[in-house]
């Protein structure tokens, strides 16, 4: 799968009102957004304009309003960062990273347990 392309983290914001309510017209994404932000409804227009510009949201016209669609989904947007997280801190190493998690004490013993549990069902899958 090629690349997606690279969103800052305003234009998250926005991608996650898209992906909940798709399809969406600008003033629905607005509306959305102006309740849990402090931006202008003109920040909103340039964050909707830069994502149909990174090629990340299509739009149609639809009488005198545009809506919107999202080119890729979230499932697919968040496992394309958890993996750049994890090759940029832990050299791609899922290992190293629990492992500072938990020398840190970064995992309560309600997400050790879960992770166990994880770890054993996948084993019994096969692995990967």
């Amino acid at each position: 799968m090629k690349p997606l392309p690279k969103i800052s983290e305003a234009e998250y914001e926005v991608m996650k009102v898209i992906w909940n309510y798709a399809p969406i017209n600008t003033n629905e994404i607005t509306e959305r957004l102006t309740r849990t932000t402090d931006w202008s409804p003109k920040t909103i227009q340039t964050l909707i304009k830069r994502l149909v510009n990174k090629g990340v949201l299509t739009y149609e016209k639809q009488s005198r309003v545009f809506v919107y669609t999202p080119l890729f989904s979230q499932k697919d947007y968040i496992g394309q960062e958890s993996h750049s997280f994890l090759d940029r801190f832990y050299n791609g190493s899922m290992t190293s990273m629990l492992t500072a998690f938990l020398d840190s004490d970064q995992l309560t013993a309600a997400e050790i347990d879960t992770l166990q549990m994880l770890l054993s069902r996948n084993s019994k899958k096969g692995g990967r």
